[in-house]
């Protein structure tokens, strides 16, 4: 017998505001064509001037939440993975909490950008493993139209804004790879490769919060060989195999990435979750998005086992192999 990370709940949260690949048109050299062939992209969610990434993520939790039948006073933890804060601090999880009404558990954020939510996980999953807690929120949230520099067409038509979250629970598991919950993960990161995604600002820096910064190149080359490889080592550490892949839920970045890392795996694309046509790159939030909508589409089902992977800016990247 062990501990499981259960998935209980799950829910998200877009902006009502739907900007379509055509309104760059008017003040970019770009086209929606440009912009779908070589992402996947067709248009993304932009945050209202008031809407904050703790007022998303606290949304996307209530939702998870009421998936889950669970009240926010149950909650022992809130881990929220985001690179986009209200602020330098408090963090955004204690801004979630008290927007719960949650008052005797915990929160705290973790930033590794695009693969934030892989690394929530893993930290959620060792949280309960350990004993110190036995129901954690886990959120990705994202306003990263607040540091897009909106006149390099490389990279504003790629993001877009959002939140997903995940309700999970200790369950007393078998031990074999037929167990609800999260089965395996596998992080890494190389801080060498800081130029080729990060942002040019901060506090110890420009005091400014700065615009984000792409060689969108050289991170394709990158992303396709490390998430397949860490989704294949995950997969390793739980004892299976591409073959017992039920779904890809991979960070949705951009669908040439994604339909590579795919054909690496050898998996075929109807059994990929593919969400970046609608939400574009919501970096965290991409995940848990994914997964949410996965299931409301009715692709995610109860005992299918999952895969998800991203990669960010760090570089860090990282998998986690869960059982539905």
């Amino acid at each position: 017998m062990t501990i499981r990370a259960v998935v209980r709940g799950v829910g998200h949260y877009l902006p009502a505001r739907v900007m379509e690949n055509a309104e760059f048109e008017a003040h970019l050299e770009t086209s929606d064509e440009w912009i779908r062939t070589r992402s996947g992209i067709e248009r993304r969610h932009i945050a209202a001037p008031a809407e904050t990434t703790s007022q998303m993520a606290t949304l996307a939790a209530k939702a998870a939440l009421a998936d889950a039948g669970m009240a926010a006073e149950a909650l022992d933890t809130i881990i929220v993975a985001t690179s986009t804060p209200d602020f330098t601090f408090p963090s955004v999880a204690t801004m979630v909490q008290a927007g719960l009404g949650n008052t005797t558990g915990y929160g705290f954020d973790v930033q590794a950008v695009c693969a934030g939510f892989v690394f929530a996980l893993a930290n959620a999953q060792a949280l309960i493993l350990s004993g110190q807690a036995a129901r954690i929120l886990v959120i990705g949230a994202e306003t990263f139209s607040r540091i897009l520099d909106w006149n390099d067409r490389s990279t504003c038509v790629l993001f877009g804004d959002g939140a997903g979250a995940l309700v999970l629970e200790a369950e007393m598991g078998s031990g074999t790879s037929a167990d609800r919950g999260i089965l395996s993960t596998d992080l890494h990161s190389d801080g060498r490769h800081r130029e080729l995604l990060y942002v040019d600002g901060g506090p110890s820096s420009t005091g400014t919060a700065g615009h984000l910064r792409m060689q969108g190149n050289a991170v394709f080359r990158h992303a396709i060989e490390k998430l397949a490889s860490t989704a294949e080592t995950a997969l390793e550490k739980a004892g299976l195999t591409d073959g017992d892949i039920d779904w890809i839920v991979p960070h949705q970045a951009n669908i040439r990435i994604i339909e590579g890392t795919a054909k690496r795996m050898q998996v075929p694309m109807d059994h990929v979750v593919v969400t970046v046509q609608d939400h574009g790159n919501t970096s965290a939030a991409s995940i848990p998005l994914a997964l949410s909508v996965g299931r409301d589409r009715g692709q995610i089902k109860r005992g299918d086992l999952i895969v998800t992977e991203a990669i960010g800016g760090g570089l860090a990247w990282g998998a986690v192999v869960l059982r539905w």
